[in-house]
């Protein structure tokens, strides 16, 4: 009785534990990709970034640069999006951190002592093949 109880207390925890998450991940994903839009940012599972350019039933064609390179993918190796909205306020939020950072950098750079050596003295190397000496 006692190890009837164990082993159905180990399937209950291997399916909270790793089937549950997955099949959620699954979903998520799943809607992810049904839900593109023309104009999102997307990364596909090659590591490709480009925009959507269209949106077919089981494809996506998206512009890879600005030279208007256009490939056309299945929705299955989109690996994530990114809106263009999103993309803004995530750009808008870096501009500030590079500020911050920009302005604390000099001071940390003038208050270090600059340290010159000299060049190091070259030596030459006996050469494998024998016509060159």
């Amino acid at each position: 009785m006692d190890s009837i109880i164990l082993i159905v207390a180990m399937i209950a925890v291997f399916y909270f534990m790793i089937i549950r998450p997955e099949n959620k991940r699954k979903k998520q994903a799943e809607n992810m990709r049904n839900s593109l839009k023309k104009g999102e940012r997307i990364t596909t599972i090659g590591g490709m970034v480009g925009r959507i350019v269209q949106v077919n039933d089981t494809t996506v064609v998206f512009e890879t640069s600005e030279d208007r390179v256009r490939i056309e993918i299945t929705k299955w190796g989109i690996q994530s999006t990114e809106s263009m909205e999103a993309a803004a306020q995530k750009g808008g939020k870096k501009s500030k951190k590079n500020e911050e950072t920009k302005e604390e950098i000099p001071a940390a750079k003038a208050e270090e002592p600059k340290v010159v050596e000299a060049p190091a003295e070259k030596e030459e190397k006996p050469s494998f093949d024998p016509e060159i000496k």
